[in-house]
């Protein structure tokens, strides 16, 4: 109950300060807003440090040599296109790369899945940016040539079809997804990712994350593709409770497998999973783990 407070009829003198709020506030009021306050000031903190890690990160970006960037990139897509839970999937949600945001390249990919008739049977939905809000569409494409630059330079299906159709939009889609292919700024072993700040993805996979649970779906597996110098060490990506953790992570190494559902989808054994082992293609047959992915920056 609220602190009762005599206040006298007259108006408050210019000289004299005015009553504090603190007076008519109840101990468990008192005691919200602090908690409040500290929340806040922890959201401050971890936000400021995902800020200087993205500075730092995007400098070790704009160092590496093209070449070599190159190389990664083949290296990284041969992984994901010879594996057994890329080849198994029939629905995925994959990015389109940029190569001015220096991603890992996935234009080959989903060459792959547009052209090979392997992998004719796959369904693949790409982003669409719906507003600067943090709102992103997943919208299905058959070919390369549905894809148009926009204002940012990025290629992104538009909403519409050459036929004057809607595009299917994964989340009205009645079958669920298999794979997301992520982007990234870093990542680390045990899941954490940064992205660039806008949200946009983390936002997406909690609605679809939501949605399939709701429907009783097998969550989709998240695999992030990573530059071997984006892998940070454990703990040093800062995390808040809307940041979705990814199931695997694939860099020109290998792959590792994170999740216990990356774990099971790979077949790998568990007692080399539970190791951190970066594994080819989540194959046990080819180790691959050098130093210098455990932590670049």
């Amino acid at each position: 109950m609220a602190t009762k407070v005599w206040m006298p009829l007259c108006k408050q003198h210019p000289h004299n300060p005015p009553l504090s709020l603190s007076f008519i506030l109840s101990p468990f009021q008192h005691m919200t807003m602090a908690s409040s306050n500290t929340q806040d000031g922890h959201l401050d903190a971890i936000f400021n440090q995902k800020r200087a890690l993205r500075t730092q990160v995007r400098k070790t970006l704009k160092a590496i040599h093209p070449s070599h960037r190159s190389q990664q990139d083949d290296a990284i897509q041969n992984i994901i296109s010879e594996s057994p839970w890329f080849k198994s999937s029939l629905r995925l949600c994959a990015y389109i790369s940029c190569s001015a945001l220096r991603e890992v390249d996935t234009s080959k990919l989903l060459s792959q899945i547009l052209q090979d008739p392997v992998s004719g049977g796959k369904k693949l939905y790409v982003p669409w940016v719906e507003d600067k809000n943090s709102h992103m569409r997943m919208l299905r494409i058959s070919r390369i040539d549905d894809l148009i630059a926009n204002s940012m330079d990025i290629l992104e299906p538009a909403p519409i079809d050459a036929y004057g159709n809607a595009r299917e939009d994964v989340m009205q889609a009645n079958e669920p997804v298999d794979l997301f292919l992520l982007p990234g700024l870093a990542f680390d072993k045990s899941g954490r990712r940064l992205g660039r700040g806008g949200g946009y993805y983390d936002t997406f996979l909690k609605n679809y994350k939501d949605l399939a649970n709701t429907r009783n779906w097998i969550q989709p597996l998240l695999v992030a593709l990573s530059y071997s110098e984006q892998i940070l060490d454990e703990g040093v990506i800062p995390m808040t409770s809307s940041d979705v953790p990814i199931d695997a992570l694939v860099s020109p190494a290998g792959v590792i497998p994170i999740t216990t559902a990356a774990i099971n989808r790979s077949m790998v054994p568990l007692e080399v999973a539970l190791k951190g082992t970066w594994i080819r293609g989540f194959s046990a047959t080819t180790v691959n783990f050098p130093s210098s992915d455990t932590g670049m920056l």
